[in-house]
């Protein structure tokens, strides 16, 4: 890779999720950073790189005209689709590439304002259509939705008709979540609504999830190692909390604290942990809506531990993946998150991330926060601010999301510690050296 490429783009993410509430889609966006040529070809063979053999698709997005025309000129149709935005179709040299990379079998999404769809004379040409629902789309959906459930079966109303190949974004209301994802034609939904999933209908506090009880049950009995039931566990940072909470307990009056995952394992035992487990079944939620925040979640304690140097501790590792998993818990418990934190004696630099936005774990979980808004605006300000090396945090985040499409074709992921070839950022906090 040409030295420095990563350093003329600035990146940003988001996940498509699929009716199974898998990620279906990394909605990957390149912005090229002003006064600055980027070498598409180099940027395009990296990706290649790190997106081999996926088992998630790439949907490649930007708002430069120069970058997209680049990107429909020389995108390997095996790579990524690319999003073409509709006010660019306007632009003749835009159109004729279209067409050609069309031809050379490179599929394209169309995307356009709320509630717009494509004009006729351009749908052939894209193999998906990314529609953004209005306010007015949404009520009517609603408005149907609720007919359709009173109806039941013998509803005279019509279901609502999507094109095949057809993506969402803009769905803010839980209860249209599987309205739309049992819609013919619809393949995802961009983004996923967190917080109207946990509030909503008077909800107060999620439980953790059957599938994972079960999941990390299932690994206990196969005699799996005690690390590998430590990675099947850090895919639920409810069940994560839950179990830290538990281990540092009084009744269960053990005589030291409990800092970690991995120690809290070794102090009590599989079979403890076994036992403690069966006894979450009853309460464990079957909501489905709920595995794309946990996802999101695991997602982000990835992250934060492929921005650490090449060669970092593995307690350090642990450490900032635990600030990663436990970051969001107040919107999982429905507390405050110092109350929330409180019975649990988190390590100094964990505690001051997460109550103080302070100390070494700060600039880590402040940089993998900004990808999360999918502005690339955002994921460059995190880094000016602290003082990262774009191109290394871009290549992180690329790692992170790799590890992410290998975990979802597997039925238990693992979340695991950040791999020691590769680059790392320069200007890592100095306390963490």
């Amino acid at each position: 890779m040409a030295a420095g490429v990563l350093n003329d783009v600035s990146l940003g993410y988001q996940l498509l999720w699929n009716a199974r509430r898998q990620p279906e889609q990394v909605w990957l966006s390149l912005e090229p950073h002003a006064g600055r040529l980027v070498n598409t070809g180099h940027v395009l063979g990296n990706l290649s790189t790190q997106w081999s053999d996926p088992h998630i698709g790439l949907t490649l997005s930007t708002r430069s005209a120069a970058l997209l025309t680049d990107l429909l000129d020389l995108t390997p149709p095996t790579l990524a689709r690319i999003e073409v935005a509709d006010n660019l179709l306007s632009d003749p040299a835009i159109g004729q590439r279209v067409l050609r990379a069309r031809r050379r079998g490179l599929q394209l999404v169309w995307h356009g304002e709320p509630g717009t769809k494509p004009e006729s004379a351009h749908a052939h040409n894209f193999a998906q259509t990314l529609l953004s629902l209005s306010a007015d789309d949404a009520l009517q959906s609603l408005r149907l939705m609720r007919a359709q459930s009173k109806a039941g079966a013998q509803t005279s109303h019509p279901a609502t008709h999507f094109a095949p190949g057809t993506l969402l974004e803009g769905v803010a209301n839980a209860g249209l979540l599987d309205y739309f994802l049992n819609q013919p034609g619809i393949t995802g939904l961009m983004g996923w609504p967190s917080e109207e999933v946990l509030f909503g209908g008077g909800k107060t506090r999620a439980q953790p999830s059957g599938q994972a009880l079960q999941s990390v049950i299932a690994l206990i009995q196969s005699d799996a190692a005690m690390e590998d039931v430590a990675r099947a566990l850090s895919q639920e940072p409810l069940l994560v909390y839950r179990f830290l909470r538990y281990a540092n307990s009084a009744g269960l009056g053990l005589n030291r604290e409990i800092t970690a995952l991995r120690h809290g394992l070794m102090v009590l035992g599989l079979g403890r942990l076994k036992t403690w487990l069966q006894e979450q079944l009853p309460q464990a939620s079957k909501d489905p809506n709920l595995q794309p925040i946990a996802t999101l979640m695991v997602v982000r304690a990835r992250l934060m531990t492929e921005l650490l140097d090449a060669g970092a501790a593995s307690a350090l590792q642990h450490e900032l993946a635990l600030c990663g998993l436990l970051s969001q818990m107040d919107l999982l418990t429905g507390e405050p998150l110092q109350q929330a934190l409180q019975p649990i004696p988190l390590p100094e630099r964990v505690s001051a991330a997460l109550l103080g936005h302070s100390g070494p774990y700060w600039p880590y979980l402040d940089v993998a926060s900004a990808f999360e808004t999918g502005q690339t605006q955002a994921t460059r300000d995190a880094c000016q601010r602290h003082g990262f090396d774009e191109e290394a945090v871009n290549l992180a985040l690329l790692r992170a999301l790799r590890v992410q499409q290998a975990s979802s074709a597997k039925a238990a992921p693992c979340l695991r510690p950040p791999t020691p070839a590769r680059q790392s950022h320069p200007r890592a906090h100095p306390s963490l050296h």
